[in-house]
């Protein structure tokens, strides 16, 4: 073997190496049922893991924080609410079609062997090697417009996470006013349940004095009867709404048996709310109406992709051939001739969905509307109401106050003192439901807006430049 058939070889092994290093090469990366709940059972939100991510954060600062209130909750769950998980491996695939969107296509190369029948063997090899390499070229801006929707749709990807983050969000905080609402509501019925104690056993010493109506006594004992039912479904709704609060962020029931959760934020309730300052936030904020703008331009770069496939592609090609040893060059030049259709099918499909994509955005637009104006009707009404149900409870808690001193003063009996105090506990009551009420009713208008009332309430994760892993929360 000559020199120059050494170097040729070289320089095959040599660019067959360079293209199976750039190869990318498949890692197994099983799924484990047991593993998953082991690691699902070990949540907790004091974790190293946990711990780490977020004091590394600038906008955090330190963790666990001071007080677990619906913000902290909030932050903890977009670091292990599951569903942002799969939003977020959603935004990852619409990063990759990025890449492939923007990728040129390969060109090919070919080997062909001809044979020459006719020529006899004797004189020369009637073998006839030939070697085809050919350039494909996109024409009429196709990568252009490929990319541009690989862009749109990685945007809306994007915005998806902020849409499933807030519906987190949004379902913690449900379970969160149910856990205030199991809370204060378990305190209540127990003081009216101690209330109701006291009154029977005044009662009942008065029935053996002469001085008592048995039907009195038997109501007394059927309202104290209801009220221990009442405890024990309050303790019962209690431990259920505190499970329901883990699975809202996304832990194991237990990881919050002992946590101390605050619910400042839930005693008073908002009032004022500009209908214009409202409607603006909500239709240029909301993350699923900028997702559907994102997907229409998508499907406006789709529309334009299909009209440029109207106009061919060139192949630009070289071949080399060793003629019974004659060396012969050619080039070749070739397209798709446009003669039995000119890409009118795809291009009306791309228009229909151009069309549906705007139909579904107006749709979406006008719902949102619907949503606020009922939401702040029934937000208006229900502040409204809570405030009134504030006002009579402090009424009546100024009466027993007097009634109290009275009471001391001996102008009048303990019984009357104990009904004034049935009374207020009862108010307590009317007013907590009134108060759960707006809290619900402004959480509707929360949703309605994809935005707290209160800006500063509402803080995601920083920002990432690219799409985010598994635990890796993004500010989007």
């Amino acid at each position: 073997m000559n020199f120059r058939k050494l170097v040729h070889l070289g320089l095959l092994v040599g660019v067959l190496a360079l293209l199976l290093s750039g190869c990318v090469r498949f890692h197994s990366k099983p799924v484990s049922a047991p593993l998953s709940l082991d690691d699902y059972e070990a949540r907790r939100l004091d974790s190293a893991e946990i711990t780490g991510f977020f004091t590394s954060q600038p906008e955090v600062g330190s963790w666990p924080p001071p007080v677990w209130d619906l913000r902290a909750l909030t932050l903890a769950a977009l670091y292990y609410h599951p569903s942002l998980d799969v939003a977020r491996a959603q935004w990852s695939v619409a990063e990759a079609g990025r890449i492939t969107a923007g990728e040129r296509p390969n060109p090919a190369a070919g080997l062909l062997m001809g044979y020459n029948a006719t020529t006899p063997v004797s004189l020369v090899t009637p073998w006839i090697p030939e070697a085809v390499l050919e350039f494909p070229i996109e024409m009429a801006g196709k990568r252009g417009h490929r990319v541009a929707q690989a862009q749109h749709l990685s945007e809306a990807a994007r915005l998806n996470i902020v849409s499933v983050a807030w519906g987190v969000r949004s379902g913690l905080r449900r379970a969160y006013v149910d856990l205030f609402a199991a809370e204060q509501n378990e305190s209540l019925l127990e003081a009216l349940r101690s209330v109701q104690t006291d009154i029977l056993k005044i009662l009942e010493a008065q029935l053996e004095a002469g001085e008592a109506a048995l039907y009195d006594i038997t109501q007394a004992r059927i309202g104290l009867d209801g009220s221990r039912l009442a405890v024990i479904e309050a303790a019962k709704q209690h431990a259920q709404a505190r499970v329901r609060l883990a699975g809202a962020i996304g832990l194991p029931p237990g990881a919050l048996s002992d946590l101390p959760v605050s619910f400042e934020g839930l005693l008073d309730v908002r009032e004022g709310f500009p209908a214009r300052e409202v409607r603006r936030r909500a239709l240029v904020g909301r993350a699923d109406i900028l997702g559907l703008l994102s997907e229409y331009e998508a499907s406006q770069s789709a529309l334009q992709l299909e009209i440029a496939k109207q106009y061919p592609d060139l192949n630009i090609g070289a071949g080399y051939q060793l003629d019974q040893t004659d060396s012969k060059w050619t080039l070749s030049l070739g397209l798709v001739l446009p003669i039995f259709n000119r890409n009118k099918g795809p291009i009306a499909e791309a228009e229909a969905r151009r069309q549906e994509a705007g139909a579904r955005f107006l749709e979406l637009q006008a719902r949102v509307i619907q949503e606020l104006d009922a939401s702040l009707v029934a937000a208006r009404a229900a502040v409204e109401k809570s405030l009134i149900a504030a006002d009579l409870r402090e009424s009546i808690r100024k009466r027993e106050e007097a009634a109290g001193v009275r009471c001391e003063l001996g102008d009048i009996s303990r019984l009357e003192l104990l009904n004034v105090r049935l009374e207020l506990a009862a108010s307590e009551l009317a007013r907590l439901e009134a108060l759960l009420d707006a809290q619900r009713s402004l959480g509707d208008l929360e949703n309605a807006m994809q935005s707290p009332l209160e800006i500063k309430d509402w803080i995601l994760a920083p920002r990432r430049e690219t799409a985010p892993t598994k635990k890796e929360p993004s500010d989007e």
